[in-house]
């Protein structure tokens, strides 16, 4: 069986500042899939070395695996808490646990959670038109089932 703490140690012992492991998955069948990420973004050569890495110190004799090494992209939901502080400032948009969905601005985020910025038209009283409201929601990553860039052309 292989090792998932050898691995990630190792790979976390190759990664420069400022990169991180976004996930680290063995399978039953021996398939490991690495997601990794960094605040500059990661390139393909990142990609390949720890991929190299990773190949040259396990056995094929001893366990036979399939290995995918890739960077985080750009439509995959947010993971790990650095992902969030790498996405200050984009739009994002939220499905929380209880099924309501939220688009905004990532305003903050720290290890517990995250702050949403949305802007949205709603009835005011007083007012005949719906009025520009603006709300900051304060999100705690277990609140939160998913949450995506909002990628505009």
């Amino acid at each position: 069986m292989i090792d998932k703490s050898k691995i990630t140690q190792l790979i976390e012992d190759k990664l420069s500042e400022g990169q991180f492991i976004v996930s680290l998955d063995v399978t039953p069948t021996s398939q490991i899939m690495v997601t990794l990420d960094s605040l500059d973004g990661i390139t393909i050569d990142h990609c390949v070395q720890i991929s190299r890495l990773v190949e040259g110190s396990l056995d094929r004799e001893e366990d036979d695996f399939e290995l995918q090494v890739s960077s985080a992209g750009l439509g995959q939901p947010l993971k790990v808490d650095r992902q969030f502080v790498k996405n200050i400032g984009q739009e994002m948009e939220v499905v929380l646990t209880n099924g309501e969905k939220l688009e905004g601005l990532l305003k903050t985020a720290d290890q517990n959670g995250f702050e949403l910025e949305t802007t949205k038209r709603e009835k005011v009283e007083g007012h005949k038109k719906k009025q520009l409201i603006t709300r900051l929601h304060s999100i705690a990553f277990d609140e939160a089932k998913t949450v995506k860039n909002i990628i505009k052309f």
